[in-house]
């Protein structure tokens, strides 16, 4: 890679980064995410009209991060490879987070917290860009995408029962919508619609495809359609 392209690339980078800064949502209150499958905006149910979450009850609020590390020569997203063993979401690939701890002022702090222990990533090395409207599972989680700069030279700490492996993806990879497929197949009788990003030997998928999806929605969508989203939102 000549310095003309690593110049160009890093400009590029700076430019998307400002773009995301500027897009992405404040931090909301806990008090603010919805407990109600029809009050979200987003999540399983976009691919899926007919969607009603297998758990019964008030949706359970929940925040990862979406890890997006600054490089000289572009962004790469991290994502995590869940072990085989666990009882839910075996072997899938994430991104760090989890449920909303009472401790926890906000999901910022929800997704801080997870990341640090799940893969070791301190937190002193991440900026908090914003957030993407909850995403509802359909295991009954509202999960707040939490978008955070990662500055390189950090160091990682698996927490090995829970997270098998930990690999990067570039960033216009996965903001490039030739890459993204729609795929569906039956669970508990009935037909799922998913979006799925094949990388190499990672068959990246459901929710953290979904919310990648809305990411990218958000980065390419006209400038005045979001101002007026966020107006009224």
């Amino acid at each position: 890679m000549t310095a003309r392209t690593v110049m160009g690339a890093a400009a590029t980078g700076i430019a998307t980064i400002e773009t995301l800064r500027h897009r992405l949502q404040p931090v909301p209150a806990l008090d603010s995410v919805p407990r109600d499958y029809t009050a979200a905006r987003m999540g399983d149910f976009q691919l899926n009209p007919n969607f009603r979450p297998t758990r019964s009850g008030p949706l359970m609020p929940a925040a990862v991060l979406v890890p997006v590390v600054h490089y000289g020569d572009g962004e790469r997203v991290i994502l995590t490879r869940r072990t085989a063993h666990l009882s839910n979401h075996a072997g899938q690939i994430s991104f760090p987070g989890g449920r909303v701890d009472e401790a926890d002022i906000d999901v910022a702090a929800t997704a801080l917290r997870e990341t640090e222990e799940e893969i070791g990533l301190d937190r002193d090395h991440i900026s908090v860009l914003g957030t993407l409207d909850p995403y509802v599972t359909g295991t009954g989680f509202v999960v707040v995408p939490v978008v955070g700069l990662i500055r390189p030279g950090f160091s990682l700490n698996l927490q090995q029962h829970e997270v098998a492996e930990v690999f990067e993806v570039p960033f216009a990879f996965l903001m490039d919508s030739r890459n993204h497929q729609q795929h569906k197949g039956v669970f508990n009788g009935i037909e799922r619609q998913w979006w799925a990003m094949p990388y190499n030997n990672y068959y990246i998928w459901g929710a953290t495809a979904g919310m990648l999806r809305n990411l990218h929605d958000l980065l390419h969508a006209d400038p005045d359609a979001v101002t007026n989203a966020g107006a009224t939102g």
